[in-house]
């Protein structure tokens, strides 16, 4: 991992896994896991702040250049949040691409008329919004100081962002080039401010072997440090209008797969997405999370690739002859026991001792609309 500053460079180095670990993982495969004995999911609306992003990785279709990149206003949010409460949602999945620079000055000056001076500020006010209608807030806004991480804290269930890669590749490079270190330090700022996290590895763009033992390895070390990461999503890149390099194979995702379920704690679930990767035929690797759907928004992030229905998903757990279960944005564990959703036999899987989420998200959690339709 080359390329990084001094201060970068110290937080790789104490992150970094040993030699032994990385040749233990790298000689896992689907025999050496189980199958789960549950599937999970949650009901989402995916709401996508803004299109902008300082960063132009060459796999993404998310972001616009300087003078295209919009932002969903506050009733634009209002009115997709309700529908998600009228369609049986929990989550409002709010993205937007890391930090955008200030060559995007129309996006700026939206924000200042609308009284923000920054995206994380704007972020703050969605949140309200969601929690204000009915859905628990879980935002995936890329890389985020202390301090803007702080800010949100109290008015998100969950948070997330993925780490990719610990590997330096070419479709991160550039002039404004997104690096390992800045993900993990996201990634133990969430641990700090004690916020239940998502996060995972892509999946074929440039990485090696190592590169993703190495990967999940540091994902762990993070995660029993903190306890903080509720689930690890093992994505593959998918080819779309701006990659064009190769998706990887089944048999890949399935050893990477088994190696994330190998190497993580049982309490960390396993996801990968079901609409960009065959997921009946990784079901013997370890996943136990379908991650989140929407039944009504598209997945901005890979547009051509649609969400599977509902009862898609209620095939694939029957064709693995396991039960499938609806979850929160944010697992049970990290819950006070007053507003858990599980049985009393599952709440020994409990977090470490620490407060999880805010009393703005536990009332919600136990106001919310989905309690009367148990």
């Amino acid at each position: 991992m080359s390329h990084t500053s001094e201060s970068d460079s110290e937080i790789i180095s104490d992150l970094s896994p040993d030699y032994e670990a990385v040749e233990t993982l790298l000689s896992v495969g689907p025999a050496d896991v189980e199958p789960a004995r549950e599937l999970t999911f949650a009901r989402n609306v995916f709401l996508p702040l803004t299109t902008a992003c300082r960063y132009t990785c060459t796999y993404c279709t998310y972001f616009d250049p300087p003078g295209e990149a919009t932002l969903m206003s506050p009733a634009e949010i209002r009115d997709a949040v309700r529908i998600g409460v009228d369609a049986g949602c929990t989550e409002a999945l709010f993205t937007f691409g890391d930090e955008p620079d200030k060559r995007y000055e129309k996006l700026y000056d939206q924000l200042n008329q609308w009284g923000h001076d920054s995206l994380h500020s704007y972020l703050r006010e969605a949140c309200e919004i969601a929690l204000d209608e009915g859905l628990l807030p879980h935002s995936n806004p890329g890389d985020q100081t202390h301090e803007q991480m702080a800010a949100v804290a109290d008015v998100n269930s969950s948070m997330g962002v993925m780490l990719e890669t610990t590997a330096d590749v070419d479709a991160h490079a550039g002039p404004r080039a997104k690096t390992p270190a800045q993900r993990c330090t996201t990634i133990r700022n969430a641990g700090e401010l004690a916020i239940p996290f998502t996060t995972g590895i892509l999946i074929g763009i440039g990485e090696g072997w190592r590169d993703r033992a190495e990967s999940l390895l540091v994902l762990r070390e993070l995660h029993e440090r903190y306890g903080h990461i509720q689930e690890i999503i093992v994505q593959p890149v998918v080819k779309n209008e701006r990659w064009r390099g190769e998706t990887p194979d089944l048999q890949t995702l399935r050893r990477v797969t088994a190696m994330a379920r190998y190497c993580l704690p049982d309490d960390v679930s396993v996801q990968v997405p079901p609409n960009l990767a065959p997921v009946r035929e990784l079901l013997d690797c370890g996943i136990d999370d379908l991650g989140g759907v929407s039944p009504i928004t598209d997945d901005y992030i890979n547009p051509s690739y649609a969400w599977p229905a509902v009862e898609e998903l209620r095939e694939i757990a029957a064709s693995a002859d396991v039960p499938l279960s609806e979850r929160l944005p944010v697992y049970d564990r990290y819950l006070p026991p007053s507003v858990r959703q599980l049985t009393e036999s599952e709440e020994s899987q409990s977090a470490p001792e620490r407060t999880w989420v805010s009393p703005r998200i536990c009332q919600a959690i136990a106001s919310g609309h989905w309690n009367h339709q148990q």
